[in-house]
């Protein structure tokens, strides 16, 4: 049998191969490795801290949600049906989680390099105690030891978020979902803080399956007429109003542009009217997107919840896949995305306003230096939000300290966000975020363009502090 590979963490991994950087570095991390955990942008189940069941088994709780795991396996052919993912249609798909697991096992090479290798080493050394290499040859033996972990009431998903030092987390809600979850968390009694997130995309995207009748279904939840466009917009205050009684203190955009709108009234209400007859071009749709976007910033400024906007995702770019599977199956893929001309009818109306909070993320890398730096830096209402999907690994964390700093400083930046459905990858990936950042940090030290004691301040500013300010947290 040939023996097997070690897993071991370097002490200092992502900080820099310079000694006098990576001394810096090790002082700054040394401050907030062990802060608490700020998530304000997650998409982790609220119904797992509601009902506080354990975790069934290693490949639900690792690779069935997570679209970052199966969409690689995915692309070196693996069916998603044999990782157990489940189908729209309720066809057969495996059900043998030992199964389901030896066959990540066997792929796991493929993720060499990749952000979620970093995430997962991380989770299996720290959360179970293995100090070999995941493959084909261990894969039972990770099983085994997360499967036995797992059934221990210390491993339950409220005792892992105390173990994770999580201080607050967002979960993210459509406006139709009655939050029964939450309410359950907050009639529990347990001191976790989880709160919601407003996610209106299904009653503001034309396009969305089913839009006519989810905009009807949120008229009867708002107890508004929906019909009307003046109904319509009281139903979202409505619903607002609502999510911030369960803690919610910011909304959550996902459009495919950054287009906004400040359309007439007139205007407003037949968009709205074609909108829900179904009769809307592709370019109506996004035009009444935008204008969404636009009453929201208005909604914002009247009840506090801060808004974020992530564009540029071009959804469901698989039919086949969307056909079977649905969303979030790891075919959402970026797009050139204009922010300096798309979001000016909005900051036009209130991109001045100090009391408003816009926070902007992108799949659009090329944007940081050209347009997002440039519009933070200058806009009291808007944050850059430093990482989303594609770009919440070590090398993107990096880009955008480099591309935005000189313009926007650190200060109109909001922190770390963890995108992520995948529970056990939170700490991990905040790991990777202060580690990154103390390296970044460390080197504007060693050059002499920043005092320690201004970067060891920062470090904690970027870590914890940001967050909590920008998502009044």
């Amino acid at each position: 049998m040939a023996k097997q590979a070690r897993l071991e963490l370097h002490p200092d991994r992502l900080f820099p191969a310079d000694p006098t950087s990576r001394a810096i570095a090790r002082r700054l991390f040394a401050e907030v490795e062990r802060l608490p955990i700020v998530s304000p942008h997650g998409h982790t189940d609220p119904r797992w801290f509601a009902a506080n069941e354990a975790f069934p088994d290693p490949a639900t709780l690792f690779v069935i949600p997570d679209h970052y795991i199966f969409r690689m396996l995915y692309s070196q052919g693996v069916p998603l049906e044999s990782l157990g993912v489940a189908r729209r249609d309720g066809g057969p798909v495996e059900r043998d989680p030992r199964a389901i697991w030896r066959l990540f096992a066997t792929h796991y090479h493929l993720f060499r390099g990749a952000p979620t290798r970093a995430w997962l080493d991380h989770s299996f050394a720290t959360l179970f105690d293995l100090d070999v290499r995941l493959g084909p040859e261990t894969a039972d033996l990770y099983f085994d030891r997360i499967a036995e972990r797992l059934a221990r009431p210390d491993y339950r998903p409220r005792a892992l978020f105390e173990r994770f030092g999580i201080e607050v987390i967002a979960t993210t809600e459509s406006p139709l979902d009655p939050l029964a979850a939450h309410r359950a968390i907050r009639d529990s009694g347990w001191s976790g803080r989880v709160v919601t997130a407003y996610r209106p995309d299904p009653v503001v995207d034309p396009e969305f399956e089913g839009f006519a009748a989810n905009v009807a279904r949120l008229g009867e939840i708002a107890g508004c007429d929906t019909a009307r466009w003046d109904g319509y917009l009281d139903a979202h205050r409505v619903r607002r109003a609502f999510f911030k009684s369960f803690g919610a203190t910011s909304s959550d955009h996902g459009h495919a542009t950054a287009r906004t709108a400040d359309l007439s009234r007139a205007d407003c209400e037949r968009l709205f009217a074609k909108a829900l007859s179904g009769a809307c071009s592709a370019e109506e749709a996004d035009l009444f997107r935008g204008q969404m976007l636009t009453e929201m910033a208005a909604m914002s400024l009247d009840d506090g919840l801060v808004m974020q906007i992530h564009p540029g995702s071009f959804r469901n770019h698989n039919p086949s896949l969307f056909a079977r599977f649905g969303r979030d199956m790891g075919a959402d893929m970026p797009t050139r995305t204009d922010y300096v001309r798309a979001l000016k009818p909005l900051l036009d109306r209130f991109g001045n306003e100090r009391d408003l909070t816009i926070i902007l993320f992108t799949l659009d890398e090329t944007t940081y230096a050209r347009e997002l730096a440039p519009l933070a830096g200058h806009y009291p209402a808007l944050r850059l939000g430093p990482a989303w999907w594609f770009f919440d690994s070590a090398h993107g964390m990096r880009r955008f300290r480099e591309l935005t700093t000189e313009t926007a400083g650190f200060y109109n930046t909001v922190g770390f966000n963890d995108d992520t459905r995948a529970f056990c990858s939170i700490p991990a990936r905040h790991d990777v975020a202060r580690r990154v950042d103390c390296a970044y940090l460390a080197e504007l030290v060693a050059t002499h363009r920043l005092d320690e004691d201004e970067a060891a301040e920062l470090a904690v500013d970027l870590a914890y502090r940001l967050a909590k300010r920008a998502y009044k947290l």
